[in-house]
């Protein structure tokens, strides 16, 4: 069981993070959801206060880099958007959901109920909900309480509790309530195995139980046109205001790709990744250096030089430290930046040229 010796630092937009390039805000999304006018928004906030793109993040969230900390005009901006319904919560609001419109009432009412929860502003900002519809795309992200199309799971693993639909927003509510007073020094319900039987004695009078089975797991969509992706997430403020011109919404997902109403295949001319067989299609990186002061490389210049050379379908995160920063759930090729090069899966480079080349 991990020990946590520092307070949560997660950020927010009220609680920021001091990076190399300036503040960073994380702006909250349930579900992902974000609507056309919260867009425009967002990106103009980016550009006139920020280093004027919108960070997808690996929970489906928006960052916002190149802050000044002390201007109090983008929480006000974002609060006037709808994007901050309780201040109190603001980073506690951490839910992914399967991006269809068949779950879009339960993120929203999971949003008003853990808002109407006072005890849930003691949350940590790390603690995860996810909601999943049965098609196994959240449900392998290893939230701290997900309901899969009536199975309760606790990080990622089915509990054998049964909870039908018209309660899951209880259920996963009853189930941080008992984390926040069961956790101790706790961030995650992995890392507390007596809070984890708390949450299973909380939520069990809610549902039926049954023997647990293996969740369903589908990954992530591709993109097809309908989902489309960035360039290693970053989504400018013009590229922004595209999506929201074509759009009434998006839902934002944790695998940094977005999820439209209907299929764009033009969105290519936008610069947007819409074919699953486009070079550089399946790879991630975090902000690395300059941006960052810890990373040892400018991890997406390296990724980019390469990525023309590397097999489209070869998943790899690029990361600037050994902290891995916005690393994926899935399987992936682990392309690790050191003060002497790379280590790719464990093996060390003097570069990735070299480890390109030794691929060729």
């Amino acid at each position: 069981m991990e020990i946590r010796q520092r307070a949560d630092a997660c950020p927010g937009v009220f609680a920021t993070h001091d990076a190399a390039d300036g503040a960073l805000a994380r702006v909250r999304l349930p579900g992902g959801r974000v609507t056309a006018a919260q867009l425009r928004e967002l990106a103009s906030c980016a550009e006139d206060l920020g280093d004027g793109e919108l960070h997808l993040t690996s929970r489906g969230n928006l960052q916002l880099r190149g802050l000044d900390r002390d201007d109090p005009r983008l929480a006000r901006r974002l609060a006037d958007a709808g994007l901050l319904p309780r201040f109190s919560h603001e980073r506690v609001r951490n839910y992914l959901a399967s991006p269809v419109p068949e779950v879009d009432d339960l993120v929203a009412a999971l949003d008003q109920a853990v808002c109407a929860e006072p005890e849930l502003a003691a949350l940590p900002g790390r603690f995860l909900f996810a909601i999943d519809s049965g098609r196994g795309d959240v449900a392998g992200e290893r939230a701290d309480v997900t309901w899969c199309d009536g199975a309760f799971l606790i990080d990622g693993t089915d509990t054998g509790v049964r909870v039908e639909r018209s309660r899951a927003v209880a259920a996963l509510v009853t189930a941080a309530l008992a984390f926040v007073a069961s956790r101790g020094d706790a961030w995650r319900l992995r890392e507390s195995a007596a809070a984890r039987e708390a949450v299973l004695a909380a939520v069990r009078p809610l549902g039926t139980v049954v023997e647990p089975v293996e969740p369903p797991r589908s990954g992530p969509p591709p993109v097809d046109g309908r989902v489309v992706a960035p360039w290693f997430g970053c989504l400018s403020g013009a590229r922004a205001r595209v999506l929201a011109a074509l759009v009434p919404g998006v839902v934002v997902t944790p695998w940094r790709s977005i999820v439209l109403p209907s299929a764009h295949p033009s969105l290519a001319e936008a610069g947007f990744f819409v074919d699953p067989a486009t070079p550089g299609v399946a790879l991630s990186a975090c902000i690395g250096s300059p941006g960052c002061a810890k990373s040892h490389a400018d991890v997406r210049a390296d990724a980019s030089r390469v990525a023309a050379t590397l097999p489209v379908s070869l998943r790899a995160h690029f990361s600037g430290c050994e902290r891995r920063c916005g690393r994926p759930r899935s399987d992936h090729v682990d392309v690790v930046a050191t003060a002497g090069g790379y280590l790719v899966d464990g093996q060390g480079f003097s570069s990735v040229d070299e480890w390109r080349e030794g691929r060729e």
